[in-house]
């Protein structure tokens, strides 16, 4: 079994994120990156079906040459071979980043062979578009389904499982297609010591891309208004009993006709 995983390098989710005077581009200044928290668990359900069925899997990711550190942290769990799109920003639409990794996996295949799976995080942290994996499976021609919080492989047939809110809709997809899964599909691990010093010795592929830009346009980043939320004390034992029921009442959560 082929497996390939698309990640992408983004700020660490929980970071104050600042935009910059020209309100088109994140201030990385001081800024951590990981990957999103769907991808990380991308990585682990590639690293479990190369475990159970064989095989090898492989990362893809689009971004600069600091990318390069998502590329070996997926070597440090247990991914076999990377590749980075190298580019000069990040500033890339959702149109050009599916053309460039559309033409980087047919390049990938036609020198190794096809992937039976090919998997995506259901959206990324940063931008949140949902649309990349689609755009890429369309174009490579492969039945896709996004959501997914649980796979099994029987055979040529990947059967994938969306929660909904009255349990999962089961999808039947034939091999080869791709999937985009949600937090929670799996338990990351962390990489080992092993792992880590195996991941200072990946080859990386290095690669470029000439993906003509979308028609979707930046105009400008906007950082929401902070909310600043106070705690107020209303007192300690017996004698903030009644400013308690005040407020009950004044929130509506005061039953009528109680006793007060």
């Amino acid at each position: 079994m082929r497996v390939l995983v698309c990640v992408k390098r983004v700020p660490a989710p929980g970071a104050k994120i600042n935009i910059t005077e020209d309100g088109q581009s994140v201030d990385a200044t001081n800024l951590g990156h990981t990957m999103s928290p769907h991808e990380e668990c991308a990585l682990e359900l590639a690293v479990q079906l190369v475990e159970t069925h064989g095989g090898e899997s492989h990362v893809l990711t689009l971004g600069t040459s600091e990318a390069d550190e998502q590329c070996r942290w997926a070597a440090s769990i247990g991914i076999n071979k990377a590749t980075l799109v190298d580019v000069d920003s990040m500033d890339w639409d959702p149109q050009r980043t599916a053309r460039a990794l559309t033409d980087s996996i047919r390049s990938i295949e036609e020198a190794a062979g096809a992937f039976d799976v090919i998997i995506f995080g259901n959206e990324s942290a940063d931008t949140g578009g949902f649309q990349v994996g689609i755009r890429v499976s369309r174009a490579l021609g492969r039945p896709m389904v996004n959501a997914i919080k649980g796979v099994e492989i029987a055979g040529d047939v990947l059967e994938a499982r969306r929660e909904t809110d009255n349990g999962f809709e089961v999808y039947k997809l034939p091999m080869p297609c791709a999937i985009g899964v949600k937090e929670g599909i799996t338990w990351p691990r962390y990489p080992t010591m092993r792992g880590r010093l195996a991941s200072k010795k990946l080859a990386v592929d290095s690669v470029s891309s000439d993906a003509a830009p979308g028609g979707q346009m930046k105009v400008r980043l906007n950082r929401p208004e902070e909310k600043v939320s106070e705690t107020v004390v209303l007192g300690e034992g017996p004698e903030a009993a009644a400013k308690a029921v005040d407020l009950l009442k004044e929130l509506g959560l005061w039953p009528e006709g109680a006793s007060s």
